[in-house]
């Protein structure tokens, strides 16, 4: 398996240093070769906003954590784009653990993947509590948990993890990239939710759903990878990946958690 990861990571990204600011720059190169991950990032922006509509309320500003090379910014300009680094095509830096926004501020923020670099899980809660107004809320796009997802994500990244067993929500990081526990979310929004509700009584748990965009995902190669079908495939897998949905269950990389606050 090993090996062949390593004949499928793009040759771009030899030597990256995960941690580096040169990973952005990179990312980027990569995302603009790819339509089919652009379209990829797209779906997951428009999935964002369904959710936003359907379980949040409120007028504030939008923030997206983590927002990396492509920002929901892209899809809805009247979203802050941050990350952990300044970079040019974001907004400002953040720390989602002590977040630079007035209490009470925020309608909703949004996280692509993000969460599970946080290294202490109940700082970001509180955080939220603080700064999201009432009736608003947190999207987060996270590694799903399900059979096909705990294999693959165990073994794709040597700098991430994925521990479903792992005793504690605080994981020790070499970096801001780097020992991160992929399955954080599953460890606290299911294997822990009753502690989870019992810490945060006024962030809810107000739905749950899987991304059925996997096989874009899967075949595009992500931001990491090289992409196995060429563009003009892009159709043809979005049809099969809706002939296949009954099997999301298994099969799904990530799943959606919405968090609204009371």
């Amino acid at each position: 398996m090993r090996l062949l990861l390593d004949w499928l990571r793009d040759p771009l990204l030899d030597g990256m240093d995960v941690d580096g600011e040169v990973r952005l720059a990179l990312h980027r190169k990569m995302l603009e070769k790819k339509r089919m991950l652009r379209e990829v990032f797209t779906e997951f922006h428009h999935s964002f906003r369904r959710l936003e509509q359907k379980f949040l309320s409120g007028e504030g500003a939008k923030v997206e954590l983590g927002a990396g090379v492509s920002p929901m910014r892209d899809s809805y300009p009247e979203v802050m784009a941050t990350d952990i680094v300044a970079a040019p095509h974001l907004d400002k830096a953040v720390n989602a653990e002590a977040m630079d926004f007035p209490d009470f501020s925020v309608n909703v923020i949004y996280g692509q993947n993000c969460f599970h670099h946080f290294p202490h899980p109940d700082r970001f809660f509180n955080e939220l509590d603080r700064v999201l107004m009432p009736g608003g809320g947190c999207i987060l796009l996270e590694p799903y948990y399900g059979p096909f997802a705990t294999f693959l994500y165990k073994r794709l990244f040597r700098t991430e993890g994925f521990d479903k067993t792992y005793p504690s929500w605080e994981t020790p990081a070499a970096g801001p990239m780097n020992g991160a526990n992929q399955a954080l979310s599953y460890i606290v929004f299911i294997r822990d939710k009753d502690l989870y509700e019992k810490k945060h009584p006024n962030l809810k748990i107000v739905h749950q759903e899987l991304a059925g965009n996997y096989l874009k995902y899967l075949l595009s190669g992500g931001l990491n990878f090289r992409q196995l079908l060429p563009d003009s495939c892009i159709g043809l897998v979005g049809l099969f990946e809706k002939v296949i949905s009954p099997l999301n269950k298994w099969i799904a990389l990530h799943h959606v958690v919405v968090i609204c606050k009371e």
